[in-house]
């Protein structure tokens, strides 16, 4: 395939995938007003539990609609992930091996789902750490809130948090590569422990230990997946070479026949 086929195909699979957005942004938009309404209820919620004023505020005349239109996209480019991931697929799949296909369609299959997970963890940390933010106001003072500072700030910690739960497939990645072996990750370990009980301390939506417990005992059990994975990928690594150089050295031991040599 020449460069100007490849452009021309990269041209239909950007089309098509602004297509499915713009559909997407279209159930966005009906989306919008029951999306935003949970968005706020932490704020509401601590209005309602303190008396004072804590609301989400519009700056300008048109900060609402520009506001409505911006992530209506955005909530269109969630809903329509599968179709652009689907032509992202299709347009590099071509340039991969069939083992590459297999490694690629594996990581994605792991991915997705804790990605997800992360955005569900995501979820119920925004309304602990909105409450602790707000404790700071000082009394007799309303917290006012922007409402694009506000949306910034929960899509940010929710898709950090997501990211985040994509770390074991990471750790799984760099160690396919051969960058880094499953006993260095494993160094680590105490770090990632008190980082992760932290975050569940964080998150956990009960003030008892045993939801922080609850759910610092799936990140662990990710995180220590990982390395056992990475692991066992070093110990076939280690097996795999070991053959080649017991193969090299059996045929470097092998006698060349005189009748080679003369043709040399």
């Amino acid at each position: 395939m020449s460069l100007w086929e490849h452009l021309n195909e990269l041209k239909n699979r950007l089309i098509k995938s602004a297509i499915g957005v713009v559909i997407g942004g279209i159930g966005g938009w009906i989306l919008y007003d029951p999306l935003l309404k949970a968005l706020a209820e932490p704020v509401n919620r601590i209005s309602n539990e303190t008396g004072g004023l804590a609301a989400i505020n519009f700056g300008t005349i048109a900060s609402p609609f520009d506001f409505k239109l911006q992530m209506s996209l955005l909530i269109g480019a969630v809903i329509s992930s599968p179709i652009w991931i689907y032509q992202l697929w299709a347009f590099i799949t071509p340039g991969l091996t069939s083992k590459e296909r297999r490694y690629t369609l594996g990581y994605m299959a792991a991915a997705i789902p804790l990605f997800l997970a992360g955005i569900w963890v995501g979820w119920l940390v925004v309304p602990q750490v909105v409450h602790a933010l707000t404790q700071f106001t000082p009394e007799g003072s309303s917290s006012v809130i922007d409402a694009r500072t506000y949306i910034e700030f929960v899509t940010r910690m929710v898709l950090m948090l997501g990211l985040a739960f994509l770390v074991p497939v990471v750790l799984v990645g760099v160690n396919m590569a051969g960058i880094v072996s499953g006993h260095t990750i494993l160094k680590a370990w105490r770090i990632t422990v008190f980082l992760v009980f932290v975050l569940a301390a964080i998150a956990a939506p009960g003030a008892d230990a045993i939801s922080m417990f609850m759910l610092a005992g799936p990140l662990l059990a990710l995180f220590f997946a990982a390395i056992g994975i990475c692991i066992m990928n070093d110990k076939r690594r280690e097996r795999r070479q070991s053959r080649q150089v017991e193969e090299t050295e059996a045929t470097a031991d092998v006698a060349t026949p005189s009748s080679e040599l003369k043709k040399l």
